[in-house]
């Protein structure tokens, strides 16, 4: 799941899910709940902040739905690639906070801009894939945040077991105000959750649920898939709600 943004990166208009999934509604799961507790902390203190586990359980879609609550202006949203080291990070930082104002070539210059930008109003910055970052690139997420003159917030999203920032004997990581790790939801948890995340499961067999998690497992934006596919069939087949051939033809015809 993700969030969707202005063309510029900044300010969240809402929190998105994976798929385009319409009367798709946001659950309050317990890291959704916790993250909004966190994201309130952390730009109560501006602080940094770490938001870990694997890929699809929803950790960027909940920190959309935190920052839309409680951040809904000055929300820069850097999507990193590949090891990127300080250079990129500055250039796409300077694009955030820059506009159309030229680059200047010297590092030195960008970074004199940057710390004059980022002193003059508050700023939340979310750093998403920051597996990818190189150690010298959180280093200079940790240079910028810790000038005295920066007025910022930091938050951290990765792949567990990606992040270097994760060794917590670091430097780096003495300087994270909070951590939270995703994990799948649960197959009660799921049952629980999917009525109140769509209605198309308000009135199927909680036996047809527990066959997909077999396939789905707790991760969520494999159960926002499911539930696409699902109503894809349904609308085909002219069908009102979810029952076993339905599950069956899912489960062989996307996920065999």
């Amino acid at each position: 799941m993700a969030g969707s943004y202005d063309h510029d990166g900044t300010a969240p208009v809402v929190p998105v899910h994976f798929v385009p999934l319409q009367d798709a509604r946001i659950v309050a799961t317990d890291h959704l709940i916790r993250t909004t507790a966190h994201v309130r902390q952390v730009l109560d203190a501006k602080a940094m902040m770490c938001v870990y586990g694997e890929s699809g359980l929803g950790k960027t879609f909940s920190v959309d739905a935190a920052l839309c609550e409680l951040a809904p202006d000055n929300v820069h949203h850097i999507v990193i690639s590949e090891r990127a080291a300080p250079p990129y990070v500055r250039t796409k930082l300077f694009e955030a906070v820059a506009g159309q104002e030229p680059m200047p070539r010297s590092a030195a210059a960008v970074d004199k801009l940057l710390k004059k930008a980022l002193s003059e109003q508050f700023h939340v910055f979310v750093c998403d894939n920051a597996q990818w970052l190189s150690a010298e690139g959180y280093s200079y997420w940790q240079h910028l945040w810790s000038d005295r003159a920066t007025d910022i917030a930091v938050i951290f999203i990765g792949c567990d077991g990606g992040l270097p920032l994760l060794d917590r004997t670091s430097a780096l990581a003495s300087s994270v105000y909070l951590w939270q790790r995703y994990q799948a939801l649960s197959q009660a948890q799921i049952r629980e959750v999917l009525p109140a995340f769509h209605p198309v499961w308000a009135e199927a067999d909680p036996d047809d649920i527990d066959l997909l998690y077999q396939a789905a497992d707790g991760v969520f934006r494999s159960w926002a898939k499911l539930t696409y596919q699902i109503l894809t069939v349904m609308h085909q087949q002219e069908r009102k709600r979810i029952d076993r051939e339905i599950v069956h033809g899912v489960l062989s015809h996307y996920w065999g």
